[in-house]
């Protein structure tokens, strides 16, 4: 009786993790130890997915361990990579399990980019394994009793968990195999199982039977209900399993309930209700004899039959001779208690007791997510406060140049060169003159020019697979089923928009900088050149009053170096803005490990205010304290040219000056800005690349995926009929079939005509020639027919008798099938055969030749054709 249903596994195909996981690992992390970690533990992983799911299983708890070890690494793997079509893309192919194929095709199989799909799978396996290791328990001792039961409980809750998260863990209709419907069904059929174990286990430590009628009335409940549900769904009938497993949950109902109702007639009996143990016992011995008579051969309940029967027969003397106690119908008894002592096994990870995470260290994608928003914040914040501060000095050199300070004040001789444009010179020809700016803007060009190529291929590649998914999508229509590529390529279309927009502004930058480079390239140049053909630049005039003692010269000069102060603050202030660092993880990991959640903005916004909020302040104090000078000095300025003698060749001069010093600003200004830009497009090289390989991988996912779902197409219309059903033969077609014009042959099979007998008398047969055996026929004779027997009878003259063999057989029909139209009988040999003819018995009404010459052949006697004539040789 102990027959026990196990699940068979589902098989996968290889997948590769090692190179699309090690990718995402390069790009996304820096190199150094955590990098080669993790990819060291990618390929462990890639190693416990072929253990685990790629070679066939012992039925053994060790194998069982190694497929919860994959299952427990898949769900840590889960968060921390981004296992999506258009990120990282992995193709999982699973077959379905109770589907055998066909000669014509493949068994059903279904690829998706799905890890979800991948840990439905893999949980299934774990389900089915651990039915198939509790199948296989010797039940005779109380260990291997508790180890079934736990394993198909674990089996139960393996499939109860697949039926509620599998249709929000893909994103299309799943298999037969993992559907809500079948695996609810394997769910109560474990249950089933795990509560007729503790049936067992109970009957053998010989419990109250109270408590085991209940037990078993529970079982066969679960039974009940699987074997309703197994009926209701009409995807599970065509499946041979189910079809194995019908009789088997239907007889196991039966038997239960047989065992429920003698367990509680041995209750009655011991209440004195021998009219209720009777009746109990009657419905148990009617269950047995319904197995014993539709699921014989499925399961074997001989013992339990011969036992009950037992039982009855005793109840029931006892009960004539004695008790004379009524017996109830069955409806009128007492409806028997259930207890339930099992429950599916809740799925928690970890599942397996040796499971050690392989990727401990690496941090969850929603940290990582975290992470790179919370550094955006930051940059922008970096950024904003450098670029108020350049501004600030910008506005502060030309304030001065259109002051010609400090030139104004050291320019008392007139026909030197002032000290500072001296420095500004020397400053200019120590980074490389004009050239510098030349060579930077000579680069510019060709490195856009690469970005854009970048950029353009991996947009065609997107083009080209999106074009061809949409062709297949046209020609199979509602047959493809599959994320359409216009939908899935949306972020990395937007994307690259976005790398087309930053380009398209790079380029108005490169322009206003080449600008502003013609603008001053004529200052530069002059202040390229030595001292002395600077100086012969450079107009003199007359000298002006000397004011090196006067009180404005010192207050200006005091401002002067008061700004070159504020100015080397900002660079300081600069250089630590840029240097502070600060590791949010553990942050974001504490918040994530106290609420599950991640307030990133909250977080963010008051750690940057706590680590930057000194450094803004002093920013915004050091502007104000520029501000307070740049006033100051514009009104020494003031009372210095008052008192400063001033004409023609004075203002040429100090015009020339200004422009000598607004070309050193603009100088330092455009080499940084150049080499910003060379810096920016170099960077964004590296980004576009990733974009290219992120596309790249992307289509070649997609061309994997389409591919292997054309296999399945073509293999799921090749086992599909071509029609619906044969159309009916037109009638023209079956009147002129017998036309020897109709040659075609229909493709029905149809049995061969039956040659049809006239009620006519066919003509009879003409005798064999008389003739003298020694003498020769002459010539004559051989021409002339044949005369007419005197013991035949007469012949109509107006039929002309025929020479030919009938060309179908006469006798029972032949089946004929396509290609081949009956069976036909061959012509008769009338050639010389002595092998044939040798050990016939020759009618006496033939006739017999002599030795030497040719016998006649014997005709069949199944044929009625005239006898050919003979011919004897001359």
């Amino acid at each position: 009786m102990a027959t026990f249903i196990s699940v068979p596994l589902k098989k996968t195909s290889e997948v590769d993790l090692v190179k699309p996981l090690s990718k995402y690992i390069h790009n996304t992390y820096p190199s150094g130890e955590d990098q080669t970690e993790y990819c060291r533990a990618v390929e462990e992983l890639n190693k416990l997915r072929k253990s685990a799911v790629g070679r066939p299983l012992d039925k053994h708890e060790t194998s069982l361990e190694t497929v919860m070890r994959y299952y427990d690494q898949l769900c840590s793997v889960e968060p921390k990579f981004p296992f999506t079509e258009s990120q990282l893309c992995l193709t999982f192919t699973w077959k379905d399990a109770f589907d055998k194929g066909s000669i014509f095709g493949g068994s059903v199989k279904l690829a998706l980019p799905s890890l979800g799909y991948e840990k439905t799978c893999v949980l299934f396996n774990i389900g089915a394994l651990a039915s198939q290791i509790a199948s296989e328990q010797n039940l005779d001792n109380d260990e291997a009793l508790k180890a079934a039961s736990k394993f198909y409980q674990l089996a139960s809750g393996a499939f109860s968990h697949i039926k509620d998260t599998v249709l929000s863990s893909l994103n299309r209709d799943p298999t037969v195999d993992i559907s809500p419907d079948t695996v609810g069904t394997l769910s109560l059929i474990m249950l089933a199982q795990a509560q007729e174990v503790f049936f067992l286990k109970a009957t053998r430590d010989k419990m109250k039977d109270a408590l085991i009628a209940k037990l078993a009335n529970q079982a066969a409940d679960y039974y009940g209900d699987a074997f309703k549900q197994c009926q209701y769904k009409d995807t599970l009938s065509k499946y041979f399993y189910f079809q194995e497993v019908f009789p088997i949950l239907a007889a196991k109902h039966c038997i239960m309930q047989a065992h429920a109702a003698y367990h509680q007639s041995v209750l009655a009996k011991q209440q004195k209700k021998f009219g209720e143990e009777i009746g109990r016992l009657q419905h148990a011995s009617d269950l047995v004899k319904t197995v014993s008579s539709r699921y014989d051969e499925y399961v074997n309940v001989k013992d339990l039959a011969d036992k009950i029967n037992r039982a009855l027969t005793a109840a029931k003397k006892d009960n004539d001779f004695i008790y004379h106690d009524r017996v109830p119908d069955l409806k009128d008894l007492d409806p028997i208690g259930k207890a339930s002592l099992v429950k599916p096994t809740p799925i928690n990870v970890p599942l397996s007791q040796k499971y050690t995470d392989l990727f401990e260290k690496m941090v969850p994608l929603a940290i990582q997510q975290c992470l790179t928003v919370y550094n955006q914040r930051r940059a922008e914040l970096i950024n904003a406060t450098i670029a108020q501060m350049r501004d600030a000095t910008t506005f502060a050199n030309g304030v001065l140049a259109s002051l010609n300070l400090p030139a104004a004040i050291e320019d008392v001789s007139g026909d030197s060169v002032p000290q500072s444009i001296l420095n500004k010179s020397k400053t200019i020809i120590e980074q490389g003159g004009i050239q510098t700016i030349d060579q930077l803007i000579r680069d510019l060009p060709e490195l856009l020019q690469r970005n854009k190529e970048i950029l353009d291929e991996s947009v065609k590649f997107l083009d080209e697979e999106e074009a061809t998914d949409n062709d297949l999508k046209a020609k199979f229509k509602d047959r493809w089923q599959r994320t359409p590529s216009t939908e899935l390529y949306k972020p990395l279309r937007s994307e690259g928009n976005n790398f087309r927009s930053v380009l398209d502004k790079a380029i108005g930058a490169d322009a206003v900088v080449k600008e502003r480079y013609q603008c001053h390239r004529e200052a530069i140049a002059i202040l390229c050149k030595p001292e002395a053909e600077l100086n012969a630049a450079i107009p003199s005039a007359n000298p002006a009053k000397t004011m090196q003692g006067s009180e404005v010269v010192s207050v200006l000069k005091s401002l002067l170096n008061q700004l070159d102060d504020v100015k080397k603050v900002r660079e300081q202030l600069e250089t630590d803005i840029k240097s502070v660092n600060f590791d949010m993880t553990t942050k974001f990991l504490t918040a994530l490990a106290q609420d599950g959640a991640v307030n990133e903005e909250a977080i963010s916004v008051t750690e940057l205010d706590r680590i930057y909020g000194s450094y803004t302040f002093k920013v915004q104090e050091n502007l104000k304290k520029q501000e307070d000078l740049i006033n100051n000095i514009q009104t020494a300025h003031q009372e210095f040219s008052k008192m400063k003698q001033s004409n023609s060749e004075a203002n040429l001069r100090e015009e020339v000056l200004k422009n000598l010093a607004a070309g050193h600003d603009n100088y330092i200004e455009l080499v940084a800005n150049l080499k910003e830009g060379t810096k920016f497009y170099n960077d964004l090289t590296e980004i576009l690349l990733k974009y290219q390989c992120k596309c790249s991988d992307i289509v070649f996912a997609r061309k994997t995926e389409r591919d292997e779902l054309l296999k399945d197409l073509q293999q799921s219309i090749a086992r599909e009929p071509s029609a619906p059903s044969i159309p009916q033969v037109p009638s023209y077609q079956s009147a002129s079939s017998s036309s020897s014009t109709n040659t075609s042959v229909s493709s029905i099979p149809t049995p061969a005509p039956r040659t049809v007998f006239s009620a006519k008398q066919p003509p009879p047969r003409p005798p064999p020639p008389t003739m003298p055996s020694a003498s020769p026929v002459p010539a004559s004779a051989a021409q002339a027919p044949n005369p007419a027997p005197t013991t035949a009878p007469a012949t109509d003259s107006s039929q002309p008798l025929s020479n030919t063999i009938p060309s179908q057989a006469q006798g029972p029909p032949y089946p004929t099938y396509p290609g081949y139209p009956g069976y036909y009988g061959m012509p008769m040999p009338v050639g010389y055969n002595p092998y044939m003819y040798g050990q016939q018995t020759i009618p006496p009404y033939m006739y017999q030749p002599p030795s030497g010459q040719a016998p006649y052949p014997t005709q069949h006697s199944a044929f009625s054709y005239p006898q050919q004539p003979f011919f004897p040789p001359q």
